[in-house]
């Protein structure tokens, strides 16, 4: 039986004309980008060129007095790790300052963070409502001279709960402190415009939207400053060093233009189907919960709860039936913790305990849709009794 793929916000497979890109890119057989003679400085024209479109496509520009700055990456959790070090130790200091992220980060924000405060910084958390949504008005009483940097995702990875970044932007701007988002799990799925949000950086990342795994980006405004946490080289100013992959940025900016062009249709599919699939559930399953429900969600995220059942059981169980999907976050897989996420807007342990992760892709069938329903009732049926 061919396994029912609910697992995207994990990663997605990478799209055909992505792969057919990077393949002639690799086929041309192009030089280091960072060499001088002829063969790199085609390398370079075409890294250039890739840059240029991921960067129109997410609303940065990379030319002009002010332009933004396009870092390459390996992925998210890099351009997080980059742009919570990098920026919060930019600014020298005599003594370690202040930073603020939501309650309901990644891990890739965290941790760094995490890192930050056993180091003598200090760390405040950014409450959210019981929907998952940041409180805005609890912003700027945390705010103080010493603060470096604030940093809230765009859509949670777990909850698909959107968040109020650009409601955010003019308090931290006011303060003078940069505002880091991580839009890692909209990109590719919903519009992103950079300048249009307000922030002061960004992060993104291939894989999510049916580019190629292992490269991502963080986007800076020019007046924002940013340490490098890799040394040993000049490359893209110096911020992160090491020879730059050209065949897949290629890939990343050729995913990011076809899904320009689609992307309204792409959302409308993929939200039908989600509805679909989560009203199915409520019919055959009494007392299903599904999180921030209430609020406005990414169109391919589903956090299900099934009061009376632990989640790590019904995903072992679903995984034998033929449906994937996740408990929490791929990179919290394998924790026996409860959800940050989930814990944090309040929800009660039996809630967080029994709930699952379901995330829709471009390859996504509504036959795909009714089948993992009927698999997954009849599995919490076995379950139950």
């Amino acid at each position: 039986m061919a396994t029912i793929y609910l697992d995207h916000n994990a990663t997605t497979p990478t799209r055909e004309e992505v792969v057919d890109a990077m393949a002639r890119c690799w086929r041309d057989g192009h030089a280091n980008a960072a060499s001088q003679h002829q063969a790199g400085q085609e390398a370079r024209r075409v890294l250039e060129r890739a840059r240029e479109q991921i960067a129109a496509v997410l609303g940065a520009t990379l030319s002009g007095p002010q332009a933004d700055r396009l870092v390459l990456t390996s992925g998210g959790t890099e351009s997080n790790n980059l742009a919570i070090l990098g920026i919060a130790r930019a600014r020298p200091a005599e003594t370690p300052g202040q930073i603020v992220i939501s309650a309901i980060e990644h891990a890739s924000v965290i941790e760094p963070a995490e890192w930050l405060l056993e180091q003598g910084w200090r760390l405040d958390t950014l409450e959210v409502n019981r929907e998952g949504v940041v409180r805005v008005d609890r912003l700027a009483p945390l705010l103080t001279r010493s603060s470096r940097l604030v940093s809230v995702l765009l859509g949670n990875h777990e909850t698909g709960a959107i968040q109020p970044v650009g409601d955010l932007a003019p308090i931290c701007n006011a303060a003078g402190v940069p505002l880091h988002t991580d839009a890692i799990q909209v990109a590719g799925k919903l519009p992103v415009d950079f300048r249009r949000l307000g922030v002061a950086a960004m992060s993104v990342a291939a894989h999510k939207f049916q580019g190629p795994l292992g490269i991502g980006a963080l986007i800076v405004r020019h007046d924002v400053g940013l340490a490098p946490l890799l040394f040993g080289g000049h490359q893209q100013e110096g911020l992160r060093p090491g020879t730059e992959p050209v065949a897949l940025a290629v890939g990343m900016a050729t995913a990011l233009v076809l899904w320009q062009n689609e992307w309204a249709s792409h959302a409308r599919r993929l939200t039908a189907l989600r509805e679909r699939f989560e009203s199915w559930l409520k019919v055959g399953y009494a007392g299903l919960v599904i999180n921030s429900a209430a609020t406005e969600r990414l169109p391919q995220t589903s956090s299900i709860a099934f009061p009376g059942l632990d989640a790590q059981i019904l995903l072992v169980a679903l995984d034998m039936a033929g449906v994937a999907c996740s408990v929490g976050s791929a990179c919290s897989s394998g924790s026996t913790e409860l959800s940050p996420t989930l814990l944090a807007m309040g929800l009660p342990k039996p809630i967080v305990a029994s709930t699952l992760r379901f995330s829709l892709g471009a390859t996504t069938t509504e036959a795909q849709i009714d089948e993992a329903v009927r698999q997954i009732l009849y599995v919490v049926g076995e379950l139950r009794n």
